[in-house]
């Protein structure tokens, strides 16, 4: 009788087991700062585990890598001219990603634009006064094919020339995140720094993960709403918009998009680009691009660019927005 009680309580462990499934996979959320904005992820797997130290670990090493807010940073270092500062892995991938961008761009993309972006005001420094003689001087050391990578170096033809990769390391930081997931087997998840996004993966129910595209405000103080919802699935989304990131002066508004080729903020009426890519380091860079370049010589480069699909606000005479989608890009609306 005691042999047959004991049977029957392994046959109803067995049972409970098989309807409680140990490898059920659980959400895990998190949230902090990183590179003066915000960071948001979350992810599904069995394991439960919050990898949010290993991430902030992660992502304090590459601040130390191509931060220019970061003081003693290897960019900050080489961009003074030190000598004893080689380039890390960090480094070397966001130099030579930048470099294929800028000729894919011809040159509207250009990671040599620091002195210029300097000098308008939009990084840590003041901005100064600037005649044309100043801004055609400037604009001489900006040419990311004065620079090259040669034996572990960095070679500059002139020692002034400056490095910012303000416009493709955040979208980078985000493909070290996936990197890291992808490496401990979480395949369904969602990295989102300061609206730098890559998505893998669907949730187990299902589901796609969905963004939201932020429809322009004139006004940096109202209330900030979603033109656009798109979803992502294995793919990195960015977007560039000059509606934020501006300031006046007698009556002028100066855009943070810097026009490598004349020196200055672009005029356009282009307010934003959303770019869909493979990586979130290419949305990110070719956003900017885009953004620089405006509306009309930005479809005419994508119509060459196979893995890139894009999304235009812009600004028309009637005062009110128009947008543009690439017909890849319309596939990913959610209606």
């Amino acid at each position: 009788m005691i042999k047959i009680i004991h049977l029957n309580w392994l046959i109803c462990c067995l049972a409970l087991l098989s309807c409680n499934p140990v490898n059920k996979t659980e959400k895990v959320s998190f949230a902090g700062e990183t590179q003066g904005t915000y960071y948001a992820i979350s992810y599904y797997h069995s394991d439960k585990k919050n990898y949010q130290p290993q991430i902030d670990s992660l992502l304090k090493a590459f601040d130390q890598s191509v931060s220019l807010w970061v003081p003693n940073s290897l960019i900050s270092r080489i961009n003074s001219g030190d000598s004893t500062a080689l380039p890390d892995d960090v480094f070397k991938y966001n130099f030579l990603l930048s470099k294929r961008i800028a000729l894919d761009t011809d040159g509207y993309f250009d990671f040599t634009v620091s002195p210029l972006v300097e000098a308008w005001g939009f990084s840590f420094k003041e901005k100064i006064p600037l005649n044309q003689f100043q801004i055609d001087s400037l604009r001489s050391l900006v040419d990311f094919r004065n620079v090259k990578l040669e034996n572990g170096r960095i070679v500059k033809t002139d020692p002034r020339i400056r490095f910012d990769f303000n416009a493709i390391a955040q979208g980078y930081s985000v493909d070290l995140i996936a990197r890291f997931f992808d490496s401990r087997n979480i395949d369904q998840y969602i990295i989102d720094i300061g609206g730098e996004v890559f998505a893998k993966g669907r949730k187990p129910n299902g589901d796609n993960w969905r963004v939201g595209i932020e429809r322009p405000e004139m006004n940096k103080n109202e209330t900030r709403s979603v033109q656009q919802v798109v979803i992502l699935e294995d793919k990195g989304l960015a977007t560039s918009g000059s509606y934020r990131k501006y300031y006046e002066e007698n009556g002028k508004r100066y855009s943070h998009a810097i026009d490598p080729k004349t020196g200055s903020p672009v005029v356009h009426n282009l307010l934003s680009v959303t770019v869909l890519a493979n990586t979130a380091a290419e949305a990110d860079a070719y956003a900017t691009a885009f953004l620089v370049m405006g509306l009309e010589k930005s479809v005419e480069l994508l119509k060459q660019m196979e893995d890139l699909e894009a999304y235009f606000i812009s600004w028309n005479s009637n005062g009110s927005f128009e947008t543009t989608a690439t017909t890849g890009f319309e596939k990913y609306f959610v209606e």
